[in-house]
């Protein structure tokens, strides 16, 4: 019987000691799920950081892409009403001429 006995208590030594190692590598797991955590809390901040400027950049780009078409317009109407005056003053200064042939001959 002792050695039944024996046997028992190795075998019980035996399981004790694989509780303790899956004890032991469960809590060596908790660790890692701990600081996982926190590295993805972090990361979850920067990206609602990041998310935050992207919509305002994306919002200042709006306001300043508007703008910009805006200065476009105008110195496309700018440009087109120089024209017109050019074109007037042309005609103008082809009159002036004429009248002042014709003044002359007279």
């Amino acid at each position: 019987m002792s050695q039944q006995g024996a046997a028992l208590q190795g075998y019980n030594n035996e399981l004790v000691k694989c509780i303790e190692d899956l004890c032991s590598k469960r809590d060596e797991l908790h660790k890692q799920i701990i600081v996982e955590e926190e590295e993805k809390g972090k990361i979850q901040n920067d990206i609602r950081i990041l998310t935050e400027r992207l919509a305002k950049i994306n919002e200042s780009l709006a306001k300043k892409i508007a703008t910009q078409a805006d200065y476009d317009k105008t110195i496309a109407e700018t440009e087109a009403a120089y024209v017109k005056i050019l074109e007037s003053s042309q005609t103008l200064l082809t009159v002036l001429k004429k009248e002042a042939v014709n003044l002359d001959s007279m």
